[in-house]
């Protein structure tokens, strides 16, 4: 009986000890599942819906309903002016689109910078800033870069001419890093061919586009391409043609002048003598 007891007691505690063991290691399962799925939820990407492309959009296009579509994008990498809702992209409906005012490639989200306002064309207007007015400055072959300017490029400006007071021409530079708003007649920044433009519009302050226009007025305008990194800041540039030369300046001695000596003649038979006396002036 006590053999029984005893076999009884040990193959219970091997039960106890087996469920123990069993207990401990499905807790450690379930609590390791349990830390994955919280370091998951933690590597979750936040994502909003917005409108982006679903086809490619050229410069002027009108952006229609059929051109968009919702999708999901990582607020993280949420772009500035992107539309969240059909009411933003179309305040005023969709008979009333707006325009793009630059290539939009597909998939590429939408935001206030591409587009125009609802109803109004791609035109120059709708790319100058607040308080910026726009002037055309005439240009040729030499004058305009051979052609490789492009709306939304950023041009110095040289201005050639005479001085006041001056017998030859000088060249300064007077202003730095214009903006480019339109070349010719199209202010679509996405051209691929280069044309000779006779006329380039920038964006300027009231003030410069008066200096401008005296400028052009006075003299010959010149561009020079400012590279698309390029924030160095530039100037007091002024070259004339004796500073090109490597030519001095003449320097005029003038000559010193000369004592003023007085005499007196007098007559000594056939003989005429000059005597120096004091000038009395």
């Amino acid at each position: 009986m006590r053999i029984i007891f005893g076999l009884v007691l040990v193959i219970g505690i091997a039960l106890a000890g087996f469920a123990v063991h069993m207990t401990r290691g499905y807790m450690s399962t379930y609590q390791a599942e349990l830390n994955r799925e919280k370091e998951m939820r933690a590597q979750m990407i936040q994502t909003e819906e917005i409108f982006v492309t679903s086809a490619l959009i050229n410069f002027g296009d009108p952006i229609t309903t059929e051109m968009v579509k919702k999708v999901r994008w990582p607020v993280e990498a949420m772009p500035e002016g992107v539309f969240r809702t059909e009411e933003d992209l179309f305040p005023e409906g969709p008979d009333t689109p707006r325009v793009a005012l630059r290539a939009i490639e597909p998939m590429e989200p939408l935001m206030a910078v591409k587009l125009s306002a609802p109803g109004e064309d791609a035109g120059v207007a709708t790319r100058l800033s607040k308080g910026m007015r726009a002037f055309a400055i005439k240009v040729d072959v030499s004058t305009g870069v051979s052609g490789l300017l492009r709306p939304g490029d950023r041009v110095d400006i040289y201005w050639t001419g005479q001085l006041p007071g001056s017998s030859s021409d000088s060249t300064k530079l007077i202003l730095t890093s214009i903006p480019l708003v339109a070349v010719d007649q199209t202010a679509n920044g996405e051209r691929q061919s280069s044309t000779i433009a006779r006329t380039v519009t920038v964006e300027a302050t009231p003030t410069q586009v008066a200096g401008l226009a005296t400028a052009q007025s006075s003299g010959r305008l010149s561009l020079s391409l400012v590279g698309r990194n390029d924030d160095t800041i530039v100037g007091g540039v002024e070259v004339d043609q004796r500073t090109l030369l490597g030519i001095a300046e003449e320097q005029i001695i003038a000559e010193k002048p000369k004592d003023q000596v007085c005499t007196v003649r007098t007559r000594k038979g056939a003989e005429i003598i000059e005597m120096p006396i004091p000038c009395s002036n």
